[in-house]
């Protein structure tokens, strides 16, 4: 039995709609809250069973960088240019581009004089400096957790550090962090690279994290690194975010009772990918869509139980389309299944506090 965990059938308006994106906020009764899981057999044979699992979809980062958006184009007007995708999900990106958005990957596609938000993921000191020489008006939606992971770069490089950053080549947020201290920083994406690391000074070594990695696999590269330089230091909080990490513990207990996995997130979400290899490490089958127009219907049957969860960047609205869409073909029933609370809340960027609190006094 999955510890804190519990499963009830949702009842009918256990849903508030965000009317900003379309976005559903879930949410449980008290009363119900408190009800013990029963435990679910896998398929019945009569309707499909859908364990739809808790915490998933937005994270405090990525609600902040959304809102932070919606403001931006209110107060100054469309077009608001955005370096790189706001968060990495499609649904979310379309939905701002028509709504005047644009969204850029270098920096001098921005028009001078223009307004600029940075997106969730950072950037470097490299962008900011363009940015002031193009006289930007600039402002930052990156969240925090990823903040810290560049502080602690720019903290370990000034004491002359060595530093191995675990991650992905090429995510925005990695490029973000290693341009804080390009001469420090080396990648290491997995194990392998461990072995051929050259390391001048051992004991001016750290490692950090990017946020958005599967906690299995850093926490193997981390093992590895230790056994080579015992030595190491790292920061004293890890660096993989709440979210990524209750996403991953959710699908983690529960997947065991399912029989197909749904993910709901964009191909370029790094957490939402891990949450699918979590499944299919297992053994099982896993699906990564956008929404219920990349169902493959014909892989999935009414005999089966399925475990839906999201990804950290992909909106609500697509997990209710995606549950409709399998109601309707399947006959499925639905069961919340919350392994824990989340209350995270980020402070959106200060330029923008007091007209967010302007718009809700009116």
């Amino acid at each position: 039995m999955p510890p804190h965990g519990y499963a009830v059938v949702a009842p009918e308006g256990t849903c508030l709609w965000n009317q900003r994106l379309g976005i559903q906020t879930p949410t449980v009764h008290e009363n119900e809250s408190k009800r013990h899981h029963s435990l679910l057999e896998h398929g019945t044979g009569t309707v499909m069973k859908i364990i739809l699992a808790a915490p998933r979809g937005f994270c405090a980062g990525v609600n902040m960088a959304i809102e932070s958006l919606e403001l931006t184009l209110k107060k100054f007007g469309a077009p608001v240019y955005v370096y790189h995708e706001i968060v990495h999900n499609q649904y979310v990106v379309d939905q701002f581009r028509e709504k005047g958005a644009v969204f850029v990957d270098s920096i001098e596609e921005v028009p001078s004089d223009s307004v600029v938000l940075f997106s969730a993921h950072g950037v470097s000191p490299e962008i900011r400096s363009a940015a002031r020489d193009r006289n930007l008006h600039a402002l930052d939606a990156t969240c925090p957790l990823v903040t810290k992971v560049h502080l602690e770069a720019i903290k370990y490089a000034k004491l002359n550090y060595t530093i191995l950053l675990i991650g992905h080549e090429g995510h925005d947020e990695v490029i973000g962090t290693m341009g804080e201290a390009p001469q420090a920083i080396i990648l290491v994406e997995d194990e392998q690279d461990i072995q051929s690391l050259v390391i001048e000074d051992e004991t001016k070594l750290a490692y950090l994290t990017q946020t958005t990695l599967s906690v299995d696999d850093a926490n193997r590269i981390i093992k590895k690194i230790k056994e080579r330089f015992p030595e190491i230091e790292s920061p004293p909080k890890q660096d993989i975010c709440y979210a990524t990490q209750n996403r991953q513990e959710a699908v983690r207990l529960l997947a065991d009772r399912a029989d197909v996995v749904i993910v709901l997130g964009s191909q370029n979400s790094s957490n939402s990918q891990r949450l699918k290899q979590l499944a299919s490490d297992r053994g099982i089958t896993a699906f990564l869509i956008d929404g219920p127009q990349d169902l493959e219907l014909s892989q999935l049957n009414a005999d089966q139980t399925v475990l839906m969860t999201a990804g950290a960047s992909a909106p609500e609205s697509v997990v209710q389309q995606t549950l409709d869409c399998l109601v309707n073909e399947f006959n499925a029933t639905v069961e919340l299944e919350t392994i824990r609370e989340e209350s995270v809340h980020f402070p959106l960027p200060k330029p923008l506090r007091s007209f967010a609190a302007e718009l809700k006094a009116e």
